[in-house]
């Protein structure tokens, strides 16, 4: 199995999977490898390019929202499903309030928030969602979501990241973009969506290989077999992996499925 992050690690700064990551990736799946993406985004913002690599003819799956859901792409079945609840929700904006941030949710394939941000902007244009400004986060926010994203301008996130994990340490925090701080329920990540699916097709955790380059990719590529990332990493995690490959621009991805796939 190659598990793969989506933005800044398979997808070009344009949001493209390269004609050499797609030409290669089709090459591996057959031989009989499970390829399958593992994403921050909404498991709709997932799906066209999922298809787009024949995931759902090779029965694959894909990690969503930081491995919060596991799907099939064929017939969009989940696997594994963990939400926040709504009190946790509400407790997240309180504390986004207080700490001068934005916040968004994910509700009826809608993002959902009380402000307008530069950093919001950045979020519809990734995922080709749209946008519902509220005159109230809380009461919208009436039932149970995936996940939330905190964003504000990269240096000041470090600090509310660090503040968060001490003060809410039952919830999962990670990065994906350096303005984009991701919460989900205490637990999810990639890394345990991974294992789930993993025992689930019999993959033993030395088959797997993981491609990624931010803080939300991090446990995955611990986990993996082969941990790689892309020349693009966030710099204090570079040590972190077994292998950097180059860039997402320049078909890291790629250089990885053929030295230890398709040779």
């Amino acid at each position: 199995m190659i598990v793969l992050d989506m933005d800044d690690t398979l997808l070009t700064d344009d949001h493209r999977i390269s004609d050499l990551n797609k030409k290669v990736l089709l090459e591996a799946q057959a031989k009989g490898v499970y390829v399958v993406l593992a994403s921050g985004r909404p498991t709709i913002a997932m799906t066209s390019y999922a298809k787009d690599l024949q995931l759902d003819i090779n029965d694959s799956y894909m990690l969503s929202f930081n491995g919060a859901i596991i799907s099939r792409v064929k017939d969009d079945l989940v696997l594994f499903e963990q939400k926040l609840t709504v009190e946790q929700i509400h407790d997240l904006y309180d504390y986004s309030v207080k700490m001068n941030t934005h916040i968004i949710t994910y509700l009826d394939n809608e993002i959902i928030s009380e402000t307008d941000s530069e950093y919001i902007e950045i979020e519809k244009e990734i995922t080709g969602m749209a946008h519902r400004k509220v005159p109230s986060f809380k009461e919208y926010v009436d039932r149970p979501a995936v996940k939330c994203i905190l964003l504000q301008n990269p240096d000041y996130l470090k600090t509310v990241e660090k503040d968060l994990i001490d003060f809410m340490p039952h919830l999962s925090v990670s990065t994906s973009k350096p303005f984009f701080l991701e919460v989900a329920q205490l637990g999810i990540d990639k890394a345990a969506s991974l294992k789930l699916l993993a025992e689930k097709l019999g993959i033993h955790q030395s088959e797997i290989i993981a491609v990624g380059n931010a803080g939300n990719d991090l446990t995955m590529i611990e986990y993996a077999g082969l941990g790689v990332w892309v020349d693009n990493v966030t710099p204090e995690l570079r040590d972190k992996a077994d292998l950097i490959v180059s860039s997402n621009n320049n078909d890291g991805v790629a250089e990885v499925v053929q030295r230890f796939i398709l040779n």
